[in-house]
């Protein structure tokens, strides 16, 4: 057999081969040093990198967009002046409008400008989006909860309801609602008559309304204290309720205060407002507030519509909750109502709230179809008769576009900012 002979030769130190670094010095290079070396190698030119195209394609498109938007306005632009010598101004916003617009939540007449018209139609809409955001709200809650009822006869009728008015056009609505439903109701002179006193009829419905008198501002100022005791009342319960593990009833504590503060600040003061009643005098009503049919029927029309979609928002908010909770809520004794409202509903906003805040923009948006059944919003006022008068289509549509979105913008910046707060934190 070959023998394998090994041999071990022991140098002196001065005969071993130098090192290949001066003085000695010894290698040492750490993994991160490895790894940005091997990093440097294999990275691509900046050319084919995919961070730098990502950002250089984003870039590109922003470019492309802004240029083609400055050159259709600066093609309009030369258009108006060369071929029509109508330049863009706003200058006419100054002149007398010379029209009446018939409802106005501010003082408002046909000497005033196109200016005070148009924040006219705007503070309409505004009126009709907040109040119709409510009371969709409301009766959308209660459709979706209503949807999941044990009940079948419950649950029946409110799966009718979100299938007919989620498939009924909007335009229709309104319409029927104001030729079929407001417009059909008694005359005044045999107008039906609620409790309160309240007047239904075709021209509207009468309510009673407040006129507030000399010592009104005070009673405002009393009322501020009261949200403030209200909060600071609210906010103690909260902690309370999280050391005890017990959560009262926290809004309610709230609303009781503040209605308590206002009421000592009602008997407290020389009668902050005069009630102004409705009556009937010949063949018109007088006295208190009058909301015109078509009001009523754009307010009802949009909020009966919208509420179909947010109880199904609502329902499948609710539903997304796991059954344990409802089981576990169960086991420690509440009942449906304090499981609905402390375990299931805080957890289901988490769902909700996206899809909730794109029924209030299309809500606000919807509102502009109140030009179909004659009520003066912003797209009426500005949109057709100051567009009409002053043949300024330019201008008006940039005002009316740019009010809307800044509707929109403001909407989904207080539910994002709501959102924000009940999200879940991960740690």
């Amino acid at each position: 057999m070959p023998l394998s002979v090994c041999l071990s030769v022991r140098l002196p130190a001065e005969q071993l081969p130098a090192p290949p670094f001066k003085n000695g010095a010894k290698l040492s290079i750490d993994r991160s040093t490895m790894q940005n070396i091997h990093a440097s190698q294999v990275r691509p030119p900046f050319y084919r990198d995919e961070r730098v195209l990502g950002i250089f394609s984003q870039v590109l498109v922003v470019v492309i967009v802004l240029g083609l938007g400055l050159f259709f306005f600066s093609n309009m632009i030369s258009g108006l002046r060369e071929k029509h010598s109508v330049p863009i101004s706003f200058s006419f916003l100054g002149q007398a409008a010379g029209f009446d617009i018939g409802e106005s939540l501010i003082d408002y007449s046909r000497e005033r400008t196109y200016l005070r018209a148009f924040v006219v139609g705007l503070l309409n809409t505004f009126q009709v989006a907040i109040l119709g955001i409510v009371f969709a709200t409301a009766l959308g809650i209660l459709i979706g909860v209503m949807r999941l009822s044990a009940n079948f006869l419950v649950s029946r009728v409110a799966a009718v309801y979100i299938d007919i008015f989620r498939n009924i056009p909007l335009l229709v609505l309104l319409i029927f609602w104001a030729q079929g439903v407001f417009l059909k109701l008694p005359r005044v002179a045999e107008a039906i008559v609620l409790p309160g006193p309240i007047f239904l009829s075709n021209r509207g419905v009468a309510i009673p309304w407040g006129i507030p008198t000399d010592s009104w501002p005070t009673y405002l100022l009393v009322l501020a204290a009261g949200i403030i005791l209200g909060a600071v009342v609210a906010y103690f319960l909260r902690e309370q309720g999280k050391r005890t593990g017990r959560m009262p009833l926290v809004t309610l504590w709230f609303l009781v205060t503040v209605a308590a503060v206002g009421l000592v600040g009602w008997i407290v003061l020389p009668q902050p407002m005069n009630i102004d009643q409705p009556f009937l005098e010949g063949f018109n009503t007088q006295g208190g507030k009058i909301l015109s049919q078509q009001f009523m029927a754009l307010l009802s029309g949009l909020i009966i519509y919208t509420a179909a979609f947010i109880a199904e928002v609502v329902r499948a908010g609710i539903q997304s909750v796991s059954k344990g909770q409802r089981e576990a809520a169960t086991a420690l004794g509440l009942s449906p109502a304090q499981t609905l409202r402390l375990v299931i509903f805080p957890q289901a906003l988490r769902v909700i709230i996206p899809p909730l805040t794109s029924q209030y923009l299309n809500l606000t948006k919807n509102s502009s179809l109140a030009i179909a059944i004659g009520y003066p919003d912003l797209f009426a006022v500005a949109g057709n008769t100051i567009l009409n008068q002053t043949g300024r289509e330019i201008e008006m549509f940039t005002m009316i576009m740019g009010t809307y979105l800044s509707l929109s913008l403001l909407t989904s910046f207080l539910m994002n900012v709501y959102n924000r707060r009940i999200r879940l934190v991960e740690r």
